[in-house]
């Protein structure tokens, strides 16, 4: 069984063919998708996917970094509305993004700071994002006595920074297609980090794996990252997906 820990199904890309491809990863062994949210615009349509797929998609609660501008706490109040009304499996997507724009640097630091203490809270994991801003997620995670589980998801950091998240004790790196990239590097921190510490994830449908790259990601996609890995740990494809499975399954309590 693969998990892929990070998946936007419900973005506008798959309306077309959305349940064919989901069945079709489904049978092909993977058998469970978590769901970050991205705003208030992106709920209903996870919920939907949610209800449709009820064993096999499961939705968080979060607001993105990309998404924090100044009307940041009327964003945060509708996370907060629905973690009140129903149960979610996580709070994410959560973090900084500073490649783009760095205005409103401030309003992500307090909304990132905010949706960790919620999943204290509420006894949740969080799914990080983080771009050009590992420094600042650094010092934010850091000034927490205790943090929940997590995933640093997207990870494409250097392997001191592995070390330094995987030292937090109960964070897991999320590993997507980058890995398959010739000159990313980030094959080379896979080597040196033990698999313990690693889950998959597609991000669908953004960075498609080689032979993909620059399509459209899909579900099914997800089985050229654990190949990916399996190959740079120099083990079997199954055994890839039984501890990276395991480990998913310690970050969402399944």
């Amino acid at each position: 069984m693969i998990v892929d820990t990070h998946t936007h199904l419900y973005a506008e890309e798959f309306d077309s063919d959305r349940s064919a491809l989901i069945k079709k990863a489904i049978n092909n062994g993977i058998h469970k998708f978590y769901l970050p949210n991205i705003d208030s615009s992106s709920i209903n349509g996870m919920h939907r996917l949610e209800e449709e797929f009820p064993e096999n998609c499961f939705a968080m609660m979060g607001l993105h970094p990309c998404s924090v501008n100044a009307s940041v706490e009327s964003e945060l109040a509708v996370v907060k509305s629905w973690l009140e009304k129903r149960k979610y499996h996580g709070i994410g997507e959560i973090g900084v993004d500073l490649y783009w724009d760095k205005t409103f640097l401030k309003e992500q630091q307090r909304a990132f700071e905010t949706q960790i203490q919620w999943a204290l809270d509420y006894n949740y994991p969080i799914v990080i994002h983080c771009r050009d801003a590992f420094n600042e997620i650094y010092e934010i995670l850091s000034t927490f006595k205790s943090l929940p589980k997590a995933i640093f998801h997207c990870f494409s950091g250097n392997t001191e920074q592995a070390n330094k998240i995987i030292e937090f004790g109960n964070f897991k790196l999320g590993i997507g297609g980058v890995v398959t990239f010739k000159n990313s590097g980030l094959d080379k921190v896979v080597e040196n980090i033990a698999l313990e510490h690693l889950v998959l994830e597609t991000d669908a449908p953004y960075l498609a794996p080689v032979p993909f790259r620059g399509k459209r990601n899909e579900p099914a996609y997800i089985m050229e990252v654990a190949r990916k890995v399996a190959q740079i740990k120099n083990i079997s494809l199954e055994e890839v997906g039984e501890i990276t499975s395991k480990n998913a399954g310690f970050i969402f309590n399944f």
